[in-house]
């Protein structure tokens, strides 16, 4: 091992934050010696990471706001990875809104990191499997994982952590029939925020009907669904509570799903690495001009 990867991982072990984000910007910029540090990255699976998705507008953000608040006031220690959109055109970050936590960014128990998607369609980075695993290596009681929230494709995040709270509010109700067979299925717990509002009584059976029908074994636990004012703080210790339950229960039954989940896109990245979008673009733009040209065989080059 490089004497470089070495103090930066005995950095990483002892509570260094420059050291966490000089090894996530190596591995996320793959800089020399990434794959180095991946390799020799302590293993650590107790952290449970959890996924928040959700709609724009649910309130995510001021969601894991008001449990960072509950979860540091005890003296524990966040780590979070905000997902910002891209622009599908310039893969340029479009400034996600990371306002609502701001307040937390000099808190010395909380770590908060944001990555660009770059054209990633399930609203997660092509680079978060590798991000999450070096921020395990830090000594995180806690790590929350954002997604821009974009629809049925979010269900990519249940492939990456170990629990997945879908965050809704009262005017989603008309949705849920239609989005009840994508997203609605990877939720681990279901949050109504803005309960506060009209329409939420009735949302909230709709979603314990949809989790009552969902139950299939005998051994199954039942999907928590909460309700919260997120600005207020409502119901975010039922949402940590539940959080360690379900934790719990799932901590062995979904290891080998996520290891699965998680070495089949790696190796979809690997094998993607030399194909970038704007140079196919630009092989696309000449090519398509020429006579005869066929999508078909152009793509079966690159098989």
């Amino acid at each position: 091992m490089s004497e470089k990867i070495e103090q930066l991982l005995a950095g990483l072990g002892q509570g260094d934050k420059k050291a966490l984000a000089r090894c996530i910007t190596i591995v996320e910029n793959e800089l020399e010696g990434y794959e180095e540090l991946l390799y020799s990255l302590p293993q650590k699976n107790t952290i449970p990471v959890i996924g928040i998705t959700g709609p724009p507008g649910a309130g995510k953000s001021t969601l894991i706001n008001s449990v960072i608040k509950m979860l540091t006031a005890d003296n524990k220690k966040i780590g979070i990875i905000a997902i910002d959109p891209t622009s599908p055109f310039n893969y340029g970050s479009l400034l996600g809104d990371r306002l609502r936590m701001a307040e937390h960014f000099t808190n010395e128990d909380v770590f908060i990191r944001s990555l660009a998607t770059r054209g990633s369609l399930g609203g997660l980075s092509a680079k978060i499997l590798e991000v999450v695993d070096v921020m395990k290596g830090f000594d995180f009681d806690y790590l929350f994982v954002e997604t821009v929230g974009v629809g049925q494709s979010e269900i990519e995040i249940v492939g990456l952590a170990d629990l997945t709270i879908l965050v809704l509010v009262p005017e989603s109700g008309d949705e849920v029939q239609t989005i009840k067979s994508g997203v609605m299925e990877i939720a681990d717990i279901f949050v109504v925020n803005k309960s506060d509002r009209a329409g939420a009584s009735a949302f909230v059976k709709n979603i314990l009907t949809l989790v009552h029908s969902r139950l299939g074994k005998e051994d199954e636990v039942a999907t928590p669904v909460i309700r919260a004012v997120a600005v207020s703080g409502e119901g975010t210790a039922e949402l940590i509570q539940a959080i360690g339950e379900i934790h719990q229960h799932k901590i062995n039954s979904k290891r080998s799903f996520l290891l699965t989940e998680k070495a089949y896109r790696l190796i979809q990245n690997k094998r993607m690495k030399d194909v970038q979008k704007g140079n196919l673009q630009k092989m696309i733009e000449v090519e398509s001009g020429k006579p005869g040209f066929n999508l078909y065989a152009f793509v079966r080059e690159f098989q």
